[in-house]
């Protein structure tokens, strides 16, 4: 499983707007800061949008804003809607194909604790977390 650029930029998106609570932020101002596209971003921000994650507002002033709290956002919210599944191999999936070796399979156990770890960790943490973390690298890095 490996989470594509869509997925990773929509995440900095979310993370650059959970850290400007109260303020409605231009494109051109989070690609600015986050060093992406503001053309692929303008796709992100659409399904974003789309989904209800976040709002727009037109104008001389308008930009964009989270629609929640960024607890109430989770990174596994964030990606499934990028990414679609997470799943480490399509067996593993929602709507698969049953498999002739399911029944004698021993490393799809190995799979399912992937998957299982990934979804904790995914599930668990939020924008709120990442806004923190943020917070705690900027004075980590802090010199005089």
């Amino acid at each position: 499983m490996t989470i594509s650029t869509k997925g990773r930029y929509a995440l900095r998106i979310m993370l650059d707007l959970a850290g400007h609570i109260g303020e409605t932020i231009k494109l051109k101002d989070i690609a600015a800061r986050q060093e992406i596209s503001e053309k692929y971003m303008e796709q992100i921000i659409a399904v974003l949008n789309k989904a209800g994650y976040v709002r727009s507002t037109r104008g001389a002033q308008g930009g964009y804003q989270l629609v929640k709290a960024p607890k109430d956002y989770t990174v596994g919210m964030i990606l499934r809607l990028t990414e679609g599944s997470l799943v480490p191999v399509e067996c593993l999936a929602e709507h698969a194909l049953p498999c002739e070796r399911e029944g004698k399979c021993a490393t799809v156990e190995v799979y399912r604790r992937i998957y299982a770890a990934v979804n904790n960790v995914i599930d668990t943490m939020t924008l709120q977390d990442l806004v923190d973390i943020e917070h705690e690298k900027a004075v980590d890095n802090y010199v005089i």
